[in-house]
């Protein structure tokens, strides 16, 4: 029986397979700790390090169109709402989306899932020139090469969230996509405490907007968008060896999930889900390529708006992986 090294974020619906308890057929799966998750992301991609490997979406994309032999399978282990993730220096005196016009924002990456998805929205949604936005980064892309002009470096060791609440930059993203954490991804990646004030108190950051779960919800229901946060991905030479593999993985991948949900219907184990598939009124992680394609289209679109892939890169969704048998799930 072959082996499968995996790596996978800390997902309750995907442990049955860690664990052994839900086979993919004609292999042994031996897990990888890699904790956080996106300090595989830079291994996988630039090192093929892993046989399987959850990956960011846009950072997929990248690399299959910088040739990197990864395909993918279409089960989105993570997904998120993003209104919720600029927060503004407490003196910044911005308001409305359209004041981020002229001004510094932190994130940690230009090609990070969450600044693509956030980049789409506030140009979709309202207006704003992302252009004339200064991107402050203090780290690297996965895949390099792509960052276009108005990208700034912070070159003086200082972390995002204290640039932030000094005033140096007038906006930033939370989490692991700007000031939720200290340092590069890697092994030990140490989480920073960089919790928003509240809009107004002038005493810390503030979000950038208020109710965001209706509008996250409200933007759903008029586009049928629920942003991916995470794929996963194959080295594409064990699918030429074994073509089905793909779906052999994945319905590995559906029953684990299906596992969990009989197990613990309402979510418990991860309350943001619970959260999120009232806000779709749905499964909240839905597996397959059909219930998911204004998603793809979207996540597509957003990464040629903003130069990270070329014009001409497919936005059929068929396209983006692996051929195989993926019912939705």
């Amino acid at each position: 029986m072959d082996k499968l090294t995996v790596a996978l974020g800390e997902y309750p619906h995907g442990q049955a397979l860690l664990d052994g308890d839900v086979e993919v057929d004609g292999y042994r799966i031996e897990p990888v700790e890699v904790r956080p998750i996106i300090g595989a992301y830079r291994r996988m991609i630039r090192d093929l390090e892993f046989d399987v490997c959850e990956l960011a979406p846009v950072s997929y994309l990248m690399a299959r169109q910088e040739g990197v032999p990864l395909t993918a399978i279409p089960v989105f282990l993570n997904r998120r709402f993003h209104h919720g993730d600029v927060q503004c220096a407490a003196r910044s005196g911005i308001r409305v989306p359209q004041d981020l016009e002229g001004r510094r924002v932190g994130v940690r990456a230009y090609s990070v899932s969450t600044g693509v998805w956030v980049r789409g929205i506030l140009r979709d949604e309202y207006g704003v020139d992302i252009e004339k936005i200064t991107w402050v980064v203090d780290d690297d892309d996965h895949v390099e090469g792509r960052a276009p002009a108005n990208v700034e470096r912070v070159t003086d060791g200082r972390s995002l969230g204290e640039l932030l609440r000094a005033g140096e930059i007038d906006a930033a993203f939370t989490g692991n996509a700007g000031t939720g954490r200290a340092g590069a991804p890697r092994a030990g990646w140490t989480a920073a405490v960089d919790a928003p004030a509240a809009a107004g108190d002038g005493e810390g950051p503030y979000p950038l907007f208020a109710e965001v779960d209706s509008l996250g919800a409200d933007w759903y229901l008029r586009t049928g968008i629920y942003p991916l946060h995470s794929l996963v991905a194959l080295r594409s030479d064990l699918v030429e060896r074994n073509p089905d593999l793909p779906t052999a993985l994945y319905t590995a991948l559906v029953e684990s999930k299906r596992r969990q949900l009989a197990a613990d219907p309402e979510w418990s184990a991860l309350p943001r889900f619970a959260r999120q598939g009232r806000q779709i009124n749905g499964d909240p992680v839905p597996y397959g390529i059909r219930v998911n394609e204004p998603s793809l289209t979207a996540i597509v679109r957003y990464s040629q708006d903003q130069g990270l892939l070329d014009p001409d890169f497919s936005a059929d969704p068929q396209a983006l992986f692996a051929e195989g048998d993926y019912p939705d799930a």
